[in-house]
């Protein structure tokens, strides 16, 4: 790898019939890091995911994963790569062990170093309590796990998840999570792809934003957030009515123009002193006898940096606000 960077994508294109899929698609990953990539439905990140494992020819540009170039050595590429897809590959059928004995051999490594790598794994991703048993018999987050574990049979320099969490139980989430982050902690650099944008809060040290196979932003989350202000104070109404006169009382402390959701019955602004702002609030809106449900202070979050750069929720999103 070359210059710290264990990915690198520059002016991506990538064309099916009319449509651009990737329009001049952008990317740097640092080595030993977790890097997300975030975007609506259809903007591009699965298609940039499988140009860089080599799954997709690229159309323009040019791309290198692991130091090497993913247009001219894409057997070498796929050497130093592991990739996981949005549902686990394992089969049910066998047990923990038998499955990463089958990719060892698959992978050439041969009975006996097959048998020693799915040991190793087994503890790697503490899985050696249910090795074996069968895979049918595994919560959703132990599956995920050995997935993992499968992707890492020849230890990779770079694993591509796409949407790792997909479907899965907070637990689960979270079981996942730890053990992206001892891969990470190993070396391994991780390209992620989540529809679940507390996921990449909490995993990844940097953010690329994508949208119509663009990049439109790349930072750390603090830094994204910043991109859109600081605290903010929040009123959730308890009568739509009421909305104009919060609004009214918000303005007196805020650093911008407050703004409302009649369908939230919330109306939020920014604010610098964030204490004294709250504290004159909430005083006034007792004192005007406005009934409210909830008042408090936040910090943005990867939704609303996500909102206001691509003028939508994330897919998860709209279907919990649909739910």
């Amino acid at each position: 790898m070359t210059g710290g960077f264990a990915v690198r994508a520059e002016a991506l294109e990538k064309r099916y019939g009319e449509k651009r899929a990737l329009d001049g698609f952008d990317l740097a990953v640092r080595e030993g890091t977790v890097h997300g990539l975030l975007g609506p439905n259809g903007a591009g990140k699965t298609t940039a995911v499988r140009i860089l494992s080599t799954l997709v020819r690229l159309d323009g540009g040019q791309a290198t994963v692991a130091g090497l170039d993913v247009a001219r050595q894409p057997r070498e590429v796929r050497a130093r790569i592991g990739l996981t897809g949005q549902y686990a590959a394992v089969d049910e059928v066998l047990t923990g062990r038998q499955n990463l004995e089958m990719f060892g051999r698959l992978f050439h490594l041969g009975g006996r170093r097959a048998r020693q790598r799915a040991t190793e794994l087994l503890e790697q991703f503490d899985l050696t309590d249910a090795a074996d048993k069968g895979v049918d018999k595994y919560s959703g987050g132990m599956r995920r796990r050995l997935d993992l574990a499968a992707s890492m049979i020849l230890a990779p320099s770079v694993l591509f998840l796409d949407e790792p969490t997909t479907g899965l139980d907070p637990r689960s989430r979270g079981e996942v999570w730890d053990s992206v982050r001892e891969l990470v902690a190993g070396g391994t650099t991780v390209l992620l792809t989540t529809q679940y944008l507390e996921e990449a809060d909490k995993l990844a040290s940097r953010i690329t934003v994508i949208d119509q196979g663009r990049a439109i932003a790349d930072d750390t989350p603090d830094g994204l957030k910043n991109t859109i202000g600081g605290d903010r104070i929040e009123v959730v109404v308890t009568e739509r009515a009421d909305i104009p006169r919060v609004v009214k009382v918000v303005a007196r402390v805020s650093d911008g123009e407050p703004e409302s959701d009649e369908t939230e019955l919330r109306v939020h602004a920014p604010v610098t002193d964030r204490v004294s702002a709250l504290t004159e609030v909430a005083r006034t809106l007792q004192d005007e006898g406005i009934p409210v449900e909830d008042i408090g202070l936040r910090r943005p979050s990867l939704d609303d940096v996500f909102l206001r750069l691509t003028g939508h929720r994330t897919e998860n999103e709209e279907k919990g606000a649909a739910a």
